[in-house]
């Protein structure tokens, strides 16, 4: 356990508790008037933090949060979460609670929420307690951006390590007087936030030494997760290992519940179109298939494994070559009454229920603009700018015809989605290619399409094998 963020106010100077901001009455005066100018309209402004204003996009294109709100809406009591998250939400409650102690006093408390920004529990200054119980930053309230706006909880959930908000940052004029800093537990497999820490300060500033709290104190919460991971990965590969063994003429996979293949036999890996390795235990070392369809046959499957364990499924997936169909069996890999993993058994159809293709899904309506981070500035983009986005994990670079933008949407499958409506198409699992920037064509050695959007450079983007079909379809070659 890290020690909590102590001393607050001997490390605050009195201009920054007299104006609750950390960088001074300037700054909280321009933020204040550019988040004016935002609120009413303005498309760009300045003197912002780009993850701030990257928010604020979010908050007024995409989520309509009222800016004047004053209050945080209730939380739902649905909650679809796992047990180990539950687990892991005590653990950070003991934290937080020892560190409420010691903020009594220094103008500060501290909550926990879940992954979908719901507080659960809250602890430190009783007089900044009762001016958070106005704001309703208590238990049973919801601070996730798409209901709250900017805040400290619930931008958290849309980044990365520690965010501090403070003052007019946040979306909503409700919450001008408070400063909160805080940091989200994001499930290692999946990426999605599963728990969140936050300390939040009543017209006084975030101490840096808060944020690095912050760090630490969630740091031995995340190697855990990692441990229990990789344990997890040695119990999927020794039971498809045996499972195989047992069944010469098989052919299987198992998969975590993000979608990666953990461990593949060799008729399996053939089918995957995956090279050749042995099991990859490390979530760094996982590799998710380029197969669309496939990934969505496993999100169903792990989504009503979850929901019945004893569950098993079946399905008829598209093969590579015309009117190929290559059917699958499916069942949860269960560990100490948890599921850990998702088998596959392809060439078999012994599953219960039968996937039915619901077709694809409906365009998201999303706003004539794509919100990019650059250094220290946030990149307006038009649709028509960017030639295509590229996935590093979940992070989207977008080569754009002002050079390369680091998108501000997460996740490559929520980049094609919000892309798709303006022509662009998934041509392999790390791309996303606009169809009307495409300019050349060119087969590589192995005889794989490759698309070029800009001829003046060394770019060839290629196209797998299960997408080239429909890419040639829309491309009318």
């Amino acid at each position: 356990m890290t020690d909590p963020p102590v001393t607050l106010q001997r490390t605050t100077s009195r201009r920054t508790r007299k104006t609750g901001q950390t960088s001074g009455t300037n700054d909280r005066s321009t933020i204040a008037r550019a988040w004016e100018s935002f609120t009413s309209g303005e498309a760009s402004v300045r003197g912002v933090r780009p993850q701030i204003l990257a928010s604020w996009y979010r908050c007024r294109d995409t989520y309509d949060v009222d800016p004047n709100l004053e209050a945080a809406p209730g939380a739902s009591d649905h909650t679809d979460h796992r047990l180990d998250h539950d687990v892991l939400l005590a653990e950070l409650g003991g934290i937080a609670a020892t560190a409420g102690q010691r903020l009594e006093g220094e103008h500060g408390i501290v909550a926990v929420a879940d992954g979908r920004g719901r507080v659960l529990a809250s602890w430190g200054d009783p007089a900044v307690r009762a001016h958070a119980e106005k704001s309703n930053l208590a238990p049973w309230s919801a601070w996730a951006e798409n209901t709250t706006g900017t805040n400290g909880m619930g931008t958290a959930l849309e980044s990365r390590g520690p965010i501090t908000v403070t003052g007019p940052e946040h979306w909503c004029e409700g919450f001008h007087h408070w400063s909160c800093a805080a940091i989200a537990i994001r499930d290692v497999v999946t990426d999605s936030p599963v728990a969140m820490i936050n300390v939040s300060r009543w017209s006084a500033g975030i101490p840096a030494q808060v944020t690095s709290w912050l760090a630490r104190s969630v740091a031995g919460v995340e190697a855990e997760i990692r441990r229990r991971v990789v344990w997890e990965g040695k119990i999927v590969v020794e039971r498809v290992t045996d499972l195989s063994s047992r069944n010469g003429g098989g052919s299987f996979a198992g998969f975590d519940l993000g979608g990666r293949a953990i461990v593949a036999d060799e008729t399996a890996q053939s089918t995957l179109g995956l090279p050749a390795a042995a099991p990859r235990v490390e979530v760094s070392d996982r590799a998710r298939p380029d197969w669309p369809e496939l990934s969505t046959v496993l999100g169903w499957a792990t989504k009503r494994s979850l929901t019945d364990p004893q569950w098993t499924g079946r399905a008829r997936l598209s093969g590579t070559e015309p009117d190929a169909v290559v059917p699958v069996s499916l069942r949860p890999i269960l560990a100490a009454n948890r599921i850990i993993g998702i088998l596959c058994e392809f060439g078999s159809q012994n599953g219960d229920e039968r996937y039915e293709n619901p077709g694809e899904p409906p365009a998201l309506p999303m706003p004539q603009r794509v919100i990019g981070v650059r250094k220290d500035r946030v990149v307006v983009l038009s649709p028509a700018e960017i030639r295509y986005a590229e996935a590093d994990r979940n992070t989207v670079w977008l080569n754009t015809d002002r050079g390369k933008v680091q998108a501000a949407t997460r996740g490559l499958d929520n980049m094609a989605r919000e892309l798709r409506p303006f022509g662009f198409c998934r041509v392999h699992r790390r791309f996303v290619v606009n169809l009307r920037r495409v300019a050349e064509l060119e087969r590589g050695v192995k005889g794989e399409l490759l698309l070029i959007t800009d001829p003046r450079a060394p770019e060839f983007i290629p196209v797998s094998r299960s997408h080239t079909a429909e890419v040639r379809r829309l491309l009318g070659v």
